[in-house]
């Protein structure tokens, strides 16, 4: 049985009627819990909830402290080209937005590998759009084998790849794959794909299996916020890493929270996360799943990284550019505006005001 199977089995679940049965103590009783069940989670997603909202955060950072330390991994996105399929509204690179397209040369690769490993950063995430005739396998094991030189730990954020994708690709030193799914209700995503690869829901949300089945280190999934109601799809994103937690037991998992940025074109986020609310989500992610990384991006502003920074976050980019070339070339459209235009070095610092460590490299694909 695939994650698919378990989502059907959760279609018809009556959210709101679900949060009316919640009381303070059904709240009470789960925070004296050691484990928690996948409907535990989601009472502490509900209003009833909300008092407890201190208590909640307090065992989020004691979790987080116990099994991460006092440690912040960095990594930063190399986007390669941003050549796309899809027709995705949510996004500058849709094929109907009118943009400059580009991908990089093998050369244009090294430079930009080198402008990133002289800020010290040895974790790199390399996106593309999805357009597979742009960027074809060959041309991304070729970026690989240049990135090996200069980084670590080499993660994708391409198109959902076939086994044998994953395969070949961690045969030239890839060992983390980024994929979100972006909208977890099945009805709500055929109405925002309606045309490119990106319309098969299925096979997008096989991808991380797909890639662990190859033995793929670690894999990153989640949701965009603000495309569908934002309860049930942190519900079903925290199932979703459930499920590849408990069959890849190995592997390393994370769940990132992106919202919605300002972008090309003139789409209209349909439904909103307040800061409020996106903190409810991170502490109670990290109750639910206390062994599992939490990323959260440049999506969010400094101030705001920085203050929930000790509530179960692991995971953050520095550095960032969303364009392709960005790191030598600001010139290009990028993927989406971010909030927290930090160099690495201020990052780094601002972490270790805040009595965390920084990790730029912890772990070595050369190695495995």
């Amino acid at each position: 049985m695939g994650f698919y199977d378990v989502l059907q089995q959760w279609r018809s679940f009556d959210f709101n009627g679900f949060f009316t049965e919640v009381s303070a103590t059904s709240v009470e009783a789960i925070l004296a819990k050691e484990n928690l069940a996948p409907l535990d989670f989601l009472t502490l997603l509900g209003d009833a909830a909300a008092p407890y909202r201190e208590a909640i955060a307090r065992r989020a950072f004691k979790i987080t402290r116990r099994q991460f330390g006092n440690t912040i991994r960095l990594f930063t996105p190399l986007y390669i080209s941003n050549y796309c399929e899809n027709v995705c509204p949510y996004c500058s690179f849709g094929c109907r937005q009118t943009i400059d397209r580009r991908t990089l040369s093998l050369d244009e690769i090294e430079s930009e590998a080198r402008a990133i490993a002289q800020t010290g950063m040895r974790h790199v995430l390399v996106l593309t759009g999805e357009a597979p005739a742009k960027t074809p396998l060959r041309y991304l094991a070729d970026v690989v084998d240049i990135l090996r030189e200069h980084f670590a730990s080499i993660a994708l954020e391409i198109f959902p790849l076939a086994g044998d994708g994953y395969k070949e690709l961690i045969g030239h030193g890839v060992d983390g794959l980024t994929i979100y799914q972006e909208v977890y209700d099945e009805y709500l995503y055929k109405g925002y794909h309606r045309g490119g690869p990106k319309e098969d829901f299925v096979f997008r949300l096989d991808a991380p299996e797909r890639a662990l089945k190859e033995n793929m280190r670690a894999v990153t999934i989640g949701p965009l916020l603000g495309l569908a109601q934002p309860v049930s799809e942190i519900f079903f994103a925290a199932l979703h890493a459930d499920y590849l937690w408990k069959k890849y037991p190995a592997a390393e998992l994370s769940v990132s929270l992106p919202r919605l940025r300002p972008l090309v074109g003139e789409f209209k986020q349909p439904f909103y996360v307040n800061d409020t609310q996106f903190v409810r989500m991170l502490i109670a992610l990290r109750l639910f799943l206390p062994a599992a990384g939490l990323t959260v991006s440049t999506r969010e502003s400094a101030d705001f990284r920085n203050n929930i920074v000790s509530l179960g976050v692991t995971k953050m980019s520095a550095g960032v550019s969303t364009a392709v070339g960005g790191h030598l070339d600001s010139s290009s459209v990028g993927q989406f505006e971010i909030a927290d235009t930090r160099s690495v070095q201020e990052v780094n610092c601002d972490l270790l005001a805040r009595g965390f460590q920084p990790v730029m490299h912890d772990w070595n694909s050369k190695l495995s």
